[in-house]
């Protein structure tokens, strides 16, 4: 590959010159497919045995410093993100997947500068006697 042409950098340089004037930017940061296993159901076989869980978040970071700084410190850490999910999802049992998102929402809120969060919860297999390939529960909550 060639090396960049000083022309190509022109267009970098200062914050203010890095952001278009007047032009407003919001970042989701999107995690699709945090697979878990978990221990969450209306039925006391879920609640004991367990199963997968798979988690989507979209998180609505406004606009992040780190769109000009480009430092992670700027922004929210995904990986940090996901363990904390992880930690929420895991370390109680919830009948249902609704209250399940909810508890995932609030600690997002609380733990990260966020303007709005997504949540969904996704069972694969679920202990249904029709089949069916997944269910699912999504929540959205916006910063008040």
């Amino acid at each position: 590959m060639a090396p960049a042409d000083d022309d190509d950098l022109d267009g970098l340089g200062d914050d203010e010159e890095t952001r278009a004037e007047g032009a407003d930017t919001t970042v989701a940061i999107e995690i699709t497919g945090l697979s878990l296993y978990t221990h969450h159901g209306v039925t006391a076989a879920e609640r004991e045995i367990g199963q997968r869980l798979v988690m989507d978040l979209t998180l609505d970071v406004g606009e992040p410093d780190a769109t000009v700084t480009d430092l992670v410190e700027d922004t929210v850490d995904y990986a940090e993100v996901c363990s904390l999910v992880a930690l929420v999802a895991q370390q109680r049992s919830y009948a249902t997947l609704e209250r399940l998102c909810a508890a995932v929402a609030d600690r997002l809120m609380g733990d990260f500068p966020l303007d709005g969060v997504r949540v969904k919860a996704t069972k694969p297999e679920p202990p249904m006697a029709l089949p069916v390939d997944e269910v699912a529960v999504e929540l959205w909550r916006e910063a008040r």
